[in-house]
């Protein structure tokens, strides 16, 4: 990877390059990629692995006893391609009309090369910089939470997330709880239903239950909490009692909210015959928008990149999930060069402008750093 890969533009296309699909993932090589650069240029690389051909990377420069560094995560897993044909092959990263399509580009190996140019290209500031660069995200944070678990993190003061926000400064999103529910029952022939205990009607009272329910405070920015029955299985043919039958529920959180009582709330309401488990608990992250740091990224991003200053909340949840309760509630901005509509679709593309903004303005965060804990 010469000279060349801190050019945020090849840095880009070298990442959409690596096939991380998700699943498998396939992350390591994308990691030692990243790690081969950043260790030339003087971090200290430590890998961190979770299974069969999947890592992480922590990379650290200038850390300092005393003072905290400022931390950059991004994730380099992408979703799965889809069914339909794209317009470029997607792990060609073909540069077009100012822009690199393929998988990836906007979530968020754009942002992950916009961050790791800034700070290859800035002097570490007073406490350093720490790139916390995770695998698995897109399946509910697993990276993170091993990253967390691994131990070792050094002290962060503050913390960006490199996710798309077209760099628009975004200090939190919702919070993820999805739950799975199931009942038992006793199966018996669907002419004698009577010597059978019916697990689909079981599911359908209580899942009745939930209409109507008050899931608590609603935020200022992020408006209230919500909820959605997402699916219901169950049954194996018609002329048979069903024994079984398991629905998802996919409730997003805001701050003031905590999981433990939403799901203590839902579980009130199911009753006692319907059995809950967890899927993804990601609890909700803010950050001030009127805190000093946090003010001073969004003139950042409203000088550089012309993104508006009004406080807004991703619609998707973040490794920040994992990452800022771990840190000590750290301050959080959530700011990176994709698009979030372009996320997750056929045909995905990032703009060389955002990128080359995005590299700008953490360019200008690291710079104001002076190592504090925010």
């Amino acid at each position: 990877m010469g000279d060349m890969m801190m050019d945020v533009v090849e840095l880009t296309r070298r990442l959409v390059s690596f096939d991380t699909v998700n699943p498998p993932g396939r992350e390591a090589e994308a990691m030692r990629a990243c790690a081969k650069l950043l260790s030339g240029a003087g971090f200290t690389c430590r890998d961190i692995p979770m299974g069969d051909g999947r890592s992480n990377l922590l990379a650290t420069r200038g850390l300092t006893d005393g003072k905290a560094a400022l931390g950059f995560t991004g994730h380099l897993d992408t979703v799965p391609l889809g069914a339909r044909d794209w317009r470029f092959p997607p792990h060609a990263a073909t540069l077009s009309d100012g822009c690199i399509h393929g998988r990836g580009t906007t979530d968020m190996k754009g942002g992950v090369a916009a961050f790791i140019c800034a700070s290859l290209s800035a002097p570490p500031p007073p406490g350093g910089i720490a790139l916390l660069i995770t695998a698995g995200e897109e399946t509910g944070s697993d990276g993170a939470r091993v990253m967390v678990d691994a131990g070792g993190l050094p002290t962060i003061g503050a913390l960006i997330v490199a996710e798309p926000t077209l760099n628009r400064a975004v200090p939190g999103h919702k919070g993820a709880l999805w739950l799975r529910l199931s009942a038992q029952g006793v199966t018996a022939h669907g002419s004698m239903p009577e010597r059978g205990v019916n697990a689909v009607m079981c599911m359908a009272h209580a899942l009745a239950a939930l209409d109507g329910i008050d899931l608590g405070a609603t935020h200022p920015v992020m408006g209230a909490p919500t909820l959605n029955l997402g699916t219901i299985h169950g049954g194996l043919n018609t002329n048979s009692v069903p024994d079984f039958c398991e629905a998802t529920l996919d409730l997003r959180s805001v701050p003031g909210v905590s999981h433990a009582d939403l799901r203590a709330m839902i579980s009130a309401r199911l009753g006692p015959d319907i059995e809950i488990e967890p899927l993804i608990d990601l609890p909700a992250v803010w950050t001030d928008p009127a805190h000093p740091w946090m003010a001073a990224i969004t003139a950042h991003s409203a000088a550089i990149a012309g993104a508006e200053t009004v406080p807004s909340a991703a619609s998707y949840f973040t490794d920040a999930s994992i990452f800022t309760p771990a840190l000590g509630e750290v301050a959080t901005m959530i700011l990176g060069p994709g698009d979030p509509g372009l996320a997750h679709q056929t045909d995905e593309y990032v703009s060389v402008d955002r990128l080359n903004e995005a590299q700008s303005i953490y360019t200008a965060a690291i710079s104001d750093w002076n190592g504090s804990h925010l």
